[in-house]
């Protein structure tokens, strides 16, 4: 048996910010536009008015102030309210490739391994591009890896259970490198016109080279343990599947795009998440004293900070649990590794931390690591 490594993380950034002051002036644009056209529904009570958003309302329901997009111009027309991306070439590369390709550059740049060494692909992500051929199939094509690859979709936690699906082939000796990849383009399968959620997500894509611990270039975590697990729920979902839209159901369908119903998800998510820490630290002998960093799933920061008092037994402090959520915004199964890849360098040998994400499903997944 081998000791799987992490060597190397990468994060492509979109080019687009959206501040919470620009989207609630779209939003509220949008709501009155809507219940203009629909005043007489509104007046005959068949309908609902459309209430304003405000930015203290966005900071105090989620603690996010901006997000990153690939298209700003699509989400902000209060006629439209979703992105504009242009039709691409069945032999141009896909969006998720293309994001996957510069966010792998970055993490194998810090691994010092080049692309050929890569002997897994794994891309895990929420927001697929297409059923199929594969994207994770496409971004091992682009970036001239060998062996093989496969998607994943486990929802927000897509980054963990990737991990530990190449963590477990490495420490079998099924392969000697891996890359998993998470190109969230959540902006297309976001529903922009609800204001309950209508502030919520944003664009990244983040990339983890593993390798065997032996193999290390450089600085490096060794992968302790991992743990994962599902609790079946529909609480987060999003129902635009290829087989739910059919071409004689064109109706504009709230329940085909993200929904949640985010009493219930708050509610039932927590106790899942800091029941499920606690119980990977305690297989591996460790007590909260012992962990020095917590990279939570970036989903809302009273979430984060209920789990982080939970497993810590008290109030982390913001270096212990590090938060992106402010300027990232929820990136879906990236954020956990964004945290991670920002705020990790600064740990000593010895010191050990935790990766965890979580999501619909319900789905949880911890990896345990330590500095090298």
């Amino acid at each position: 048996m081998h000791i799987a490594a992490i060597t190397g993380t990468g994060v492509f950034t979109a080019p687009d910010v959206i501040t919470n002051a620009e989207l609630v002036t779209a939003y509220n644009a949008y709501a009155d536009r809507w219940n203009a056209e629909n005043a007489a529904a509104i007046e005959a009570g068949e309908e609902e008015a459309k209430a304003h958003s405000s930015e203290d309302f966005i900071v105090a329901a989620s603690g996010i102030e901006r997000r990153f997009v690939m298209d700003k111009e699509g989400v902000l027309d209060p006629a439209r309210m979703y992105p504009r991306f242009r039709a691409r070439a069945d032999d141009a590369p896909s969006m998720m490739a293309e994001v996957a390709q510069d966010a792998i550059g970055k993490a194998l740049a810090q691994a010092g391994v080049a692309a050929a060494d890569v002997d897994l692909v794994i891309c895990a992500a929420s927001n697929m591009e297409r059923p199929y051929p594969a994207v994770a199939v496409e971004i091992q094509d682009l970036i001239g890896a060998g062996g093989f690859a496969f998607d994943m979709n486990v929802a927000c936690s897509s980054a963990t259970f990737g991990i530990q699906a190449a963590a477990d082939m490495i420490a079998a000796g099924s392969v000697r490198c891996a890359v998993v990849v998470n190109p969230e383009i959540t902006s297309g399968h976001h529903e922009w016109r609800d204001r309950d959620c209508h502030f919520i997500f944003g664009d990244v894509c983040t990339a983890t080279v593993l390798q065997r611990a032996d193999d290390a270039k450089g600085a490096h975590f060794r992968i302790l343990s991992t743990r994962c697990a599902t609790q079946y729920s529909n609480n987060i979902r999003n129902n635009n599947g290829f087989l739910r839209r059919t071409r004689d159901q064109q109706e504009d369908r709230r329940d085909m795009q993200f929904m949640q119903n985010g009493r219930k998800v708050f509610k039932e998510v927590l106790p899942l998440v800091s029941d499920h820490m606690a119980a990977h630290m305690a297989e591996e002998g460790l007590a909260a004293e012992d962990i020095k960093r917590l990279w939570l799933h970036q989903a809302n920061k009273s979430m984060n900070a209920y789990i982080g008092r939970k497993v810590m037994g008290r109030e982390p402090d913001e270096a212990e649990q590090p938060n992106i959520l402010q300027d990232y915004a929820n990136t879906s199964s990236a954020g956990s590794i964004i945290a991670f890849s920002k705020y990790s360098d600064d740990l000593a040998p010895g010191d050990t931390g935790i990766i965890c994400s979580f999501g619909a499903g319900y789905s949880v997944g911890s990896v345990i690591v330590e500095r090298a």
